[in-house]
């Protein structure tokens, strides 16, 4: 059964699996979710991204900065799998795919911010994005966490919604919910060259 996280929350997520009896954990999908826009305006056409840091917060390569532009890292651990421009229909919007067995041993967690493309010239932020979600599923399908973020992000047009991380031989997850302004600021903050 999924457990449901609060922000700063988090979750052995090799435990999950093993509790949710799919065995092994050796992949996970990152499914992130939001509504379609119900007022007037341009939809919200939200991008997740994945940034691989070294357990000094920094990202091990400009290649471990993962988003529309560099879709999958240079070993191919992580990758993303489209773009949903609208939120419209049901399940997850975007997912990002990660490999564990792939994941170099350097990289020490996997930050996943969501940005709202275009937000300056369309006067958006994440106050006006409704039901934005992140949850983690294994390779068996089983969903082993979630986190509906339900903070009011009035000013913000990125925000972490979680990170993957490892603690010793086990890979955990996080809830984050840290709002931005600016998503190549935040690459920066992680020692990405943009």
């Amino acid at each position: 059964m999924a457990i449901s996280l609060a922000k700063g929350g988090n979750v052995s997520l090799t435990k999950q699996a093993a509790e949710a009896g799919t065995g092994a954990l050796t992949a996970l999908t990152v499914g992130l979710g939001w509504d379609a826009r119900t007022t007037t305006g341009t939809d919200f056409d939200l991008d997740a991204s994945a940034i691989g840091v070294k357990s000094d917060g920094k990202v091990l390569s400009d290649g471990h900065f993962i988003f529309f532009n560099n879709m999958k890292s240079p070993e191919g651990a992580i990758s993303l799998t489209g773009d949903n421009t609208t939120g419209a229909g049901e399940g997850d919007d975007e997912s990002i795919n990660i490999d564990l067995g792939l994941v170099p041993a350097e990289i020490d967690k996997i930050v996943v911010p969501v940005s709202i493309y275009d937000a300056a010239n369309r006067a958006q932020n994440f106050g006006q994005v409704r039901n934005a979600y992140i949850r983690v599923v294994d390779q068996a399908g089983a969903e082993l966490v979630r986190y509906d973020l339900s903070e009011d992000y009035s000013v913000e047009t990125v925000v972490i919604f979680g990170e993957v991380y490892r603690n010793g031989a086990d890979w955990k997850f996080r809830a984050v919910g840290q709002g931005h302004n600016d998503l190549g600021g935040l690459a920066r903050d992680h020692g990405v060259n943009v």
